[in-house]
């Protein structure tokens, strides 16, 4: 049976408030921002910022440059970074910003290549650092953290300065890259504390056209002096080992337009404390976001496994409910650095809820802690195309939900839709997947959407279709397109480039759905169609039997004298596009490596030494690119020109030798610390009851090396010599240690020990089901050395 699923767009609602905040870009800002009540602007356009979180102090100094090249080729715009108060100043009066603490480097990195800056100033971060980032010697003094304690201020104030002399002109009155700044963190309950906190930081000299605040949990701010951030999580480490997938959760993947997710912070602040209500800023702030879950930490008593559709699924399904602003943490995994007089890790020994690990701080993110490309990196990286080149006309469009919708969370048969739209065009989004409980498909699917316009209904397809089951997309209703008329297509928007003079819009097919496209017939004067056919139906001319891909180029010419190409990949091949700038003009490029572009250099990174290298370029530079001074081959790829070029000969890579030195004991019992949750277990027991491995690591290894363990058991650390260097819980995942970080001479003299903690049988831990049956055991049971290949490209 059909199920036309029905939407009427409403009228444009009353502009929106403007002026009404006390934000204010410096004087003579070329693209000055500003804020309205349902959309921020820039330059007076409509602007749709992508925020990722990075933590320069969790990352050596030596990568920044790479891994903000990756993040902006990912579509990242702004870079998000707590500046964590005990990674600076651990020792009182010892402040430090050398090295991998070096606040003003990284900022002047984010401007030099073109990224907007968003310091985190706490003083409370939390992070899943000790003490939520204030010193132990703050703590130790006899004040009340967190509030109006002068005690307290005091040892603010000298801290806030440190930070503005770092920061010292790189405000945008100095033309700098500092966008926004954000006063403390998940403070729900202190609002004049948080107003006190910006004046002491504006006293400071910090400067921004936006001062935010978390805004979950029911929070208090001063009034309009804070823009209201808001977040949602796929999974939660900080719910109970017992308590299954928090509902907290699952709400992410309806389209709603609650903004509030109370569930985030819940284990650091009481239950019986209300706030305001869910929706409390709606009236005067746009909806906009700063933690939208890039993956997912593990604690030691709850290891939740985050899949690349989960994050991709609830990115859509945020910009489909009316984010204005999508902000990632993280965007890039980290490591916590080594404490001069602790651990740097959230604890349960420091009173916090939960035992994270004492190093890593990976999350599962889509750039990982030694900067491994993750498939989620793909996913969002697509998004963040489509925001960069449309996200001016969504951020006004309000969000429409439709006239069936779930009746309740746990409904899994209605199909999940909106549209965001304005008076004769929008944008559909569908969300059929989420975590834990896959969604059924939808069979015979038609969609029905009237505009306020009065120019009658679009309903689309022209034959009904299967939604498959895990699907999530963005389809395109009248778009308008250089004199052209696209009335729909079932396929995701992804850029336009200009091609030879003609605007080519690149659309991603949808897998398991044909695409198709109509187009307003007034506005083509003709048409070309490399497969398929077109037909006339009534006003529009349809186009079926696309096979997409790098040869399905819709050729047009407008009406009006212009020129317009659809070019419609395939689901797969849409997921390796990068664009960017390169060769002197904005670049599309095909590649199953990591692609960064850096000025006139384009890089690739990817992994293996040996393996021929591929990729493809719309349009194709006038002179053929040399990559590592090796001149490409070039060869015809549907529209796009591919470029390969042979193998690098290099040094064979031998096999990693792990020796087990001494096999696993009896899993220590079980103990609980904060909220009766398991602890991690004491250091001794990865003397005595651990198995151990010894790893020879050869001299010669490239630059960039990550030995990777598939392994089981409870808890993982590696060494060299006595230092701790790695460690994980186990999830299911492999664990990737970087060489690179590795003391050089010590492992040379050392060598590389890791030792795995079997977890007992009736430990209260929830693992994820990739984990489960391996209670009681652990092993290496296989290793490997991934290799970089970095390779430079110019033209010739």
């Amino acid at each position: 049976m059909t199920r036309s699923h029905r939407l009427r767009v409403p009228a444009p609602a009353a502009p929106p408030l403007t002026g009404h905040l006390p934000f204010a870009d410096a004087p003579g800002a070329a693209d000055p921002i500003e804020v309205t009540s349902r959309w921020l602007t820039r330059g007076g356009r409509p602007w749709f910022p992508v925020s990722g979180e990075f933590h320069y102090s969790r990352c050596p100094a030596g990568e920044w440059e790479e891994e903000l090249l990756k993040m902006k080729a990912g579509g990242v715009t702004a870079v998000a970074s707590y500046v964590i108060w005990i990674h600076h100043e651990e020792i009182e009066g010892l402040v430090r910003f050398d090295g991998d603490r070096d606040l003003r480097r990284f900022a002047e990195l984010c401007a030099r290549h073109g990224l907007d800056f968003i310091p985190r100033i706490g003083p409370w971060s939390h992070a899943e650092v000790r003490n939520g980032g204030l010193p132990d010697w703050v703590l130790a003094r006899d004040c009340v953290p967190r509030t109006d304690d002068p005690a307290y201020l005091d040892a603010v104030r000298p801290w806030f300065a440190a930070i503005a002399e770092q920061l010292d002109g790189l405000d945008r009155a100095h033309g700098g890259p500092i966008v926004a700044i954000q006063i403390e963190n998940e403070l729900y309950d202190q609002p004049g504390h948080l107003l006190t906190l910006k004046r002491m930081a504006q006293e400071a000299g910090l400067s921004a056209p936006l001062w935010t605040s978390t805004a979950w949990g029911g929070v208090h701010l001063p009034p309009d002096e804070l823009l209201p951030l808001y977040g949602g999580y796929t999974e939660a480490f900080w719910t109970e080992a017992d308590a299954g997938w928090p509902d907290t959760c699952r709400k992410h993947f309806f389209f709603t337009h609650q903004r509030d997710d109370e569930g985030i912070g819940s284990d650091l602040r009481p239950v019986t404390v209300r706030g305001s209500a869910p929706d409390a800023f709606a009236d005067r702030f746009p909806w906009a976001t700063c933690e939208l879950g890039g993956g997912m930490a593990v604690s030691y008593h709850r290891r939740p496994y985050v899949d690349p559709d989960d994050i991709g699924a609830l990115g859509l399904t945020k910009i489909g409910c009316g984010s204005v602003w999508q902000g990632f943490y993280m965007f890039h995994g980290g490591t916590n650095p080594p404490g001069e007089l602790s651990t740097l890790q959230e604890s349960h020994a420091t009173g916090y809820p939960n035992d994270l690990p004492v190093l890593t701080y990976d999350f599962q993110a889509p750039l990982g802690e030694y900067g491994q490309y993750r498939r989620t990196y793909h996913e969002l990286r697509l998004q963040h195309l489509l925001l960069a080149d449309f996200g001016h006309l969504i951020a006004p469009m309000e969000s429409v939900l439709p006239e069936e919708r779930p009746d309740g969370q746990f409904d899994r048969n209605t199909l999940r839709w909106a549209v965001r739209g304005d008076q004769d065009s929008g944008f559909l989004f569908v969300t059929n997947h989420q975590p834990h409980e896959p969604l059924p498909e939808h069979p015979e699917t038609s969609f029905t959407v009237e505009f306020p316009d009065g120019r009658g209904e679009l309903t689309l397809p022209s034959t009904p279709v299967t939604v498959p089951a895990g699907a999530y997309f963005c389809w395109p209703l009248r778009l308008e397109l250089a004199g052209l008329r696209l009335e729909w297509a079932t396929a995701q928007p992804v850029c336009t480039l200009d091609v030879e003079g003609r605007t080519v819009l690149v659309l991603a097919a949808t897998d398991g759905i044909a695409p198709e496209l109509a187009l307003d017939a007034d506005t083509v004067a003709a048409l070309r169609t490399p497969s398929g056919e077109v037909t006339p139906v009534g006003d529009r001319l349809l186009v079926t039997g696309l096979r997409p891909g790098t040869e399905a180029l819709v050729e047009v010419d407008t009406a009006d004298g212009g020129r317009v190409g659809l070019l419609v990949l395939d689901a797969a091949t849409a997921r390796t596009a990068y664009r960017g700038r390169a060769w002197g003009a904005e670049r599309l490029v095909l590649s199953a490596d990591g692609v960064v572009f850096d000025r006139d250099e384009v890089q690739l990174h990817g992994t293996g030494a040996g393996t021929e290298t591929s990729f493809a370029v719309l349009p194709g530079p006038e002179r053929a690119p040399v990559v590592d001074g090796v001149a490409a081959k070039a060869v015809v790829d549907g529209v796009f020109t591919r470029y390969v070029v042979p193998s690098v000969s290099a040094a064979e890579v031998p096999a990693v030798e792990v020796a087990l030195v001494r096999a696993a004991g009896p899993a220590p019992e079980s103990v609980t610390g904060v909220q009766g949750r398991a602890s991690a277990p004491a250091d001794k027991y990865f003397d005595s009851v651990a198995a151990e491995y010894r790893v020879e690591v050869p001299d010669g290894l490239p630059p960039g090396t990550l030995l990777r363990l598939h392994w089981h058991g409870d808890v993982g650390r590696a060494y060299v010599g006595e230092t701790l260097v790695a460690d994980q819980f186990f999830a299911g995942r492999v664990w990737d240690i970087g060489l690179d970080r590795l003391p050089a001479d010590a492992l040379r003299t050392e060598g590389l020990r890791v030792r795995v903690l079997p977890l007992h049988p009736a430990a209260p831990v929830q693992l994820p089901e990739q984990a489960r049956g391996d209670r009681g055991t652990a092993a290496v049971t296989h290793a490997e050395w991934i290799t970089r290949r970095t390779r430079s490209v110019r033209t010739g």
